[in-house]
């Protein structure tokens, strides 16, 4: 442990730890776009900086650790200064349409410029003015709102390991783009959208299948139904139906999700869905109860053992079940019904 002391009062902190979570531990508030704790810190919004007693510049507090003795303010009057003029910056290079923007509620730069008394960039000039790139059928990638935090690019490069985009050109024309700037449906991009759910501003956003704001909806932790690895997730919902999906910090999946998580939902809402179990009679499907299809079931496999025996059945578990689910399906068809016909189907 060392001692470091925090606008005028001590604490006993980590050693080795960063200032940012040293202060997020105590519960003492600095803003930040680029930081993620499951990255490596990157320190490219500048929006974290302190000051540190014995300095003559602010440091970034999200790439320097904490030492013995060290005495950091984190709301000085230069600090709020610094971080006022970059929100400025970020502001004045920014389109002013926070009205009709996906974004707004969840929006970093909004809520900071909201915090800071930021209500419109004081810099005139060039604004960027790139198209959107719609190609992806997922997702949109808007690069006039990127803050080039570089989220997005170390997301997809350190936890996603597919390294589908990267910063492109230098200075005021740096942006994040594909190989050859050629468009998200022609790159490496395995349409995840982790780069989507760690965007801090409205420019990678999730194509919606019906229109809501943020505070429209509540979210509801489950598991990812797709296969066996259980995923943690919020289904957004709005009314009584699903509208989206964002991933949870769950410990098998730590924020990220694949396609199928985070876009396959569809499903739920289809009106083709069976909600009921069905069973066919006089040649036509009809609705039935569980118990019903249970008693079917059941009565079919104790016919078809009794007339041809216990190996003329077969089992066929999914992958989508847990490893539970799946011990207790094998050990029905080997230790009840008495046939080692059991195979598992691992490819979805």
């Amino acid at each position: 442990m060392v001692e470091i002391t925090v606008n005028g009062k001590k604490y006993q902190v980590d050693k080795g730890i960063t200032i940012l979570e040293a202060c997020n531990r105590l519960g003492i508030s600095i803003p930040t776009l680029c930081n993620d704790d499951r990255l490596e810190p990157y320190g490219a919004c500048r929006l974290c900086v302190v000051e540190i007693k014995g300095r003559r510049n602010l440091e970034a507090s999200c790439s320097t650790k904490v030492r013995d003795g060290m005495e950091i303010e984190t709301h000085s009057e230069k600090v709020i200064k610094a971080r006022k003029e970059i929100l400025d910056l970020l502001y004045s290079n920014h389109p002013e349409d926070c009205l009709t923007c996906e974004k707004a509620g969840e929006c970093k730069l909004m809520d900071y410029c909201y915090e800071y008394g930021i209500k419109k960039g004081s810099y005139i000039g060039e604004k960027k003015k790139y198209p959107i790139d719609e190609s992806n059928p997922f997702y949109y990638y808007d690069p006039n709102k990127c803050i080039l935090c570089g989220k997005c690019v170390r997301v997809c490069r350190d936890l996603q390991g597919t390294s589908a985009i990267a910063f492109k050109n230098r200075g005021f024309n740096t942006k994040v783009s594909t190989p050859f700037d050629m468009g998200l449906a022609t790159s490496d991009c395995v349409s995840c959208g982790n780069c989507v759910a760690n965007c801090p501003v409205g420019a990678l956003m999730p194509k919606k299948p019906e229109k809501f704001r943020t505070w429209e909806v509540k979210k509801v932790k489950t598991t990812c139904i797709y296969c066996g690895v259980g995923c943690q997730m919020y289904l957004l919902v709005k009314g009584n139906r699903v509208v989206g999906v964002e991933p949870a910090r769950g410990k098998a999946n730590n924020g990220l999700m694949c396609v199928k998580g985070r876009f396959g939902y569809g499903f739920i809402n289809h009106p083709d869905r069976l909600k009921t179990p069905l069973i066919k009679r006089n040649g036509k499907f009809e609705e039935a109860t569980w118990e019903e299809a249970y008693d079917l079931i059941v009565n079919k496999i104790k016919e078809i053992r009794e007339k041809y025996g216990p190996d003329s059945l077969g089992g066929l578990s999914s992958a989508k079940c847990t490893n539970e689910e799946n011990y207790l399906f094998q050990k029905m068809f080997r230790a009840l019904i008495g046939t080692n016909n059991v195979d598992h189907c691992a490819r979805l």
